[in-house]
């Protein structure tokens, strides 16, 4: 159920996304930045002082965060006139957009499954892009006769936390079906790095992470992948989501728009680049080669990066969806909550 690594993924058009298309080239940025050296993964070596310093919180081991070193590595952040500090921020996500809101960070990337629900509490953290879809994967062993989620129906998943965006999306998945996932579906808690393990000693019969943990057990431990997140409806829906505080677009909105658009256009180029943007992200997954790297980003959909309207609605959608599996409030109006939560700084 792996999509094609040459299919094209097309990105709905808008008004919004046109205007940014208009003020944005496709570029490699340290090209066009006469010979200036950068850290890879790091901080830009800055030889501008009048570059906007900021702060930018990500999950430095996980692989759809890929474009954020490469911001850095290629100039992208500079050609915008920013001066980024990378946080590799480990802490809940509920801490997270706390940091985000009170200002000991000014964005964050993140996943949209886990965002949302804390996102409904109130934080003053604006979702301004969709960065790529894709990375949740579903594995059994092949002798356990799953291959597909129905098989799941009786059987025990092991996830590395309850609130963790596989754990949701596979939820929301088997709800779609006819799958309870609540009384017909087990879950059971491990570390991301005890999974294989788990599933080893019959202790569960799949598991279910994100890249590029779950990538390399299935290649080391040559297991089945029965779903993921590239499939049917979510072909081309974003998974992975750019948070910026509030206040920070409320008062200098001009540095949300360079931020998100730096991004973007760093996201393009590792869909464009994908040997390129693993061996940049490499020293961040000691666990995998380049070469794995490079076909989990193949994999990804790096070219859907929804923005505007189209970014707002694929909010809403997911919404629907956690208001099914009694993530969020069941009374919550999901079109109203993805207007509060997004800002269209491009526009």
């Amino acid at each position: 159920m792996k999509p094609d690594d040459n299919t094209e993924h097309s990105t709905p058009d808008n008004p919004s996304r046109r205007t940014w298309l208009r003020k944005t080239a496709w570029t490699a940025g340290a090209a066009a930045l006469g010979g200036a050296s950068f850290l890879p993964g790091l901080r830009a070596v800055a030889a501008d002082e009048n570059l906007k310093p900021l702060k930018l919180s990500w999950n430095a081991g996980a692989i759809c965060t890929a474009p954020v070193p490469v911001a850095v590595n290629q100039g992208f952040f500079r050609k915008h006139g920013l001066d980024v500090e990378l946080i590799n921020f480990a802490g809940s996500t509920d801490q997270l957009l706390e940091a985000i809101a009170t200002g000991k960070s000014d964005a964050g990337v993140g996943m949209a499954l886990r965002w949302i629900k804390p996102l409904e509490q109130g934080f003053d953290v604006k979702l301004t892009a969709g960065i790529h879809g894709g990375c949740m994967r579903l594995l059994a062993t092949k002798a356990s006769g799953i291959v597909d989620l129905q098989g799941l129906k009786g059987r025990t998943v092991g996830v590395s936390d309850m609130a963790s965006p596989a754990k949701n999306f596979f939820a929301i998945s088997l709800k779609k079906i006819g799958v309870d996932p609540d009384n017909d579906v087990h879950w059971r808690q491990y570390p991301a790095t005890l999974l294989g393990e788990a599933l080893k000693k019959g202790e569960v019969h799949a598991i279910a992470d994100g890249d590029p943990t779950i990538w390399t057990l299935r290649e080391s431990d040559h297991l089945q992948e029965v779903s993921n997140n590239l499939c049917g409806e979510y072909a081309n829906r974003v998974c992975c989501v750019l948070g910026v505080r509030g206040s920070l677009i409320r008062k200098d909105r001009a540095t949300a728009q360079a931020l998100t658009q730096a991004l973007l256009e760093a996201t393009e180029w590792t869909a464009n680049h994908p040997a390129e943007a693993a061996a940049i992200f490499a020293p961040n997954a000691p666990s995998a080669n380049v070469a794995q790297l490079t076909a989990m980003l193949k994999s990804h959909t790096d070219h859907h990066h929804p923005v505007g309207d189209a970014f707002k609605k694929e909010i809403a959608l997911y919404a629907d969806d956690l208001k099914s599996v009694g993530v969020i409030n069941t009374g919550t109006d999901s079109n109203r909550f993805a207007t509060r939560v997004f800002s269209d700084v491009l526009a």
